[in-house]
């Protein structure tokens, strides 16, 4: 394992890689997450693979000084300046909130990927919460304010505990990021400055069958965060390429316990 830093205006990104194998694999990871979780999958991957994972802004040991706007087109000229400018093609790992960054790269490079493996992904449909919180002047500004005063949101979330119009895991995943001032202050952060990396699907599908990209879905079958379902529906009508898969678990992925069967789909299927 090896762990760098590239200069990006007066901030500066971190990557670590993991293997020494001639193909690379971008990692994204999820939210509150890191570059670090990748490392499980270095005994599985790395004699084939170079696994380099990316510090989003505001994660692992990323420096993030800038505006809260990180642009998929500079990502991609990182991505570019790590592989010292080589064209080969890649694959794309992404978890959670990491598989809709996934997504946005290849939507903007899909004749550089030669695979696409997620898991638990965001951004296999259009979540309008998401999308008017960060993609509207309106959203944001009461997105903000909302995370200044929380009163009324977390009342509404209560309400909606005791009415059952959502499963107790959501509202405690819910709770989990609002309850605590700086964990509302971070969510603002990192939603608005990664709000351009929204892929969308009725662009992403077709590139898929024109390059006939083999894409890996991989989920939890307990998971009421990201289900199946999502995948499914992704998947219709460009089968062969979307394969989908359920493991005997959660949302929490990547973790060692998961490490070898999330790691065989990567010269499977």
């Amino acid at each position: 394992m090896s762990s760098q830093f590239i200069p990006y205006g007066p901030s500066r990104l971190h990557y670590k890689r993991y293997g020494t194998g001639p193909q690379i694999i971008f990692c994204f990871h999820g939210y509150g997450e890191s570059a670090e979780h990748f490392g499980i999958f270095e005994p599985y991957l790395g004699r084939d693979f170079t696994l380099v994972a990316i510090d989003v802004p505001f994660h692992g040991e990323t420096d993030w000084k800038g505006e809260l706007l990180f642009q998929p087109e500079e990502m991609l000229r990182l991505m570019q300046q790590i592989m010292a400018g080589s064209r080969e093609p890649v694959v794309l790992f992404g978890y959670s909130m990491g598989g809709r960054m996934a997504l946005k790269i290849f939507e903007l490079m899909p004749e550089q990927v030669s695979r696409i493996v997620l898991v638990a992904p965001d951004g296999l449909y259009k979540n309008k919460w998401q999308w008017i919180s960060t993609q509207t002047k309106l959203g944001n500004r009461i997105f903000q304010h909302a995370m200044h005063h929380p009163g009324p949101l977390l009342s509404l979330l209560n309400l909606a505990e005791q009415l059952r119009i959502f499963n107790k895991r959501i509202i405690r995943f819910a709770h989990y990021y609002l309850d605590d001032a700086n964990s509302r202050k971070m969510l603002y952060k990192i939603w608005t400055t990664n709000r351009r990396f929204r892929p969308h699907p009725a662009k992403v599908k077709p590139l898929i069958k024109q390059y006939q990209v083999p894409v890996q879905l991989i989920f939890g079958k307990y998971d009421r965060i990201i289900p199946t379902k999502r995948g499914r529906h992704f998947g219709k009508n460009i089968s062969p390429f979307v394969q989908v898969a359920e493991l005997e678990a959660g949302h929490q992925l990547l973790r060692e316990k998961y490490a070898k069967q999330i790691a065989s789909f990567f010269v499977t299927g």
